[in-house]
């Protein structure tokens, strides 16, 4: 490890080298169950979307998580209506309670549905000082009319890097998929559904894993170095 002296550009105050021993104990020490919400991207009656949704609550229930599914009827495009809907408010309160999330979309012109991105574009960067999706975690799916592609959970990606999401290496794409569930909106057995297991598999251990040491994962030099700055500055103004 180089000497701070070599490296004049850091400042030394607000650089802080990575330990394994500023990590907390598995699940900063709680012991509810992990808190995952799902968002699904159509209205339609039966939307397979939702279906998959459904399907990967049960299965994160039976690996004892807790779940909330968010209907997204009724939820007006973004900036159409103030923050206060009671749409929106749901939302919102339903992505400050989650420790977790599942995005599942399907496919439209090889993108995500707008419904799925109206609800992604009204969960806020920041609430105050809250960043309400930073350091918890992500796993993204999609649902495909035809053949099997991964657009839209490519995309989905990108945006929980955007938000500062820790996102599971797997994911789910499920082709054809009015073929995958049966007249009673089950997932039938197939290679898709191992697959929808093994990402909520890996969901529900990178929740636990990460639980309570979302903090310290997510603080940045940057940011402290930018904190540090502006409270200098306040503190040490010379005319109030």
């Amino acid at each position: 490890m180089p000497p701070l002296q070599d490296l004049p550009n850091l400042d030394t105050d607000q650089f802080h080298a990575p330990s394994p021993n500023d990590l907390n104990e598995p699940g900063g020490g709680s012991a509810h169950p992990p808190r995952i919400l799902l968002l699904y991207g159509s209205l339609r009656s039966r939307s397979f979307s939702r279906l998959l949704v459904e399907e990967a609550a049960r299965l994160l229930e039976a690996m004892g998580a807790e779940t909330r599914i968010f209907d997204p009827r009724g939820l007006p495009l973004p900036d159409a209506e103030e923050a206060s809907h009671p749409k929106v408010a749901e939302l919102r309160t339903l992505a400050e309670w989650a420790e977790g999330m599942v995005w599942c979309s399907p496919e439209r012109h090889g993108a995500m549905t707008g419904i799925m991105k109206a609800q992604i574009d009204w969960i806020p960067l920041s609430l105050g000082a809250v960043r309400p999706t930073q350091g918890k975690t992500l796993a993204v799916m999609q649902v495909c009319g035809g053949s099997q592609s991964f657009n839209t959970a490519n995309q989905l990606r990108v945006l929980g890097r955007w938000m500062r999401m820790l996102t599971t290496p797997n994911q789910s794409s499920v082709p054809k998929a009015f073929m995958e569930f049966d007249d009673q909106d089950r997932m039938k057995p197939s290679s898709f559904y191992d697959r929808v297991v093994d990402v909520m598999e890996e969901l529900v251990k990178f929740t636990w894993l990460t639980r309570g040491r979302a903090d310290y994962l997510t603080d940045r030099y940057s940011e402290r170095k930018e904190s540090a700055e502006q409270l200098s500055a306040r503190v040490n103004q010379r005319a109030i």
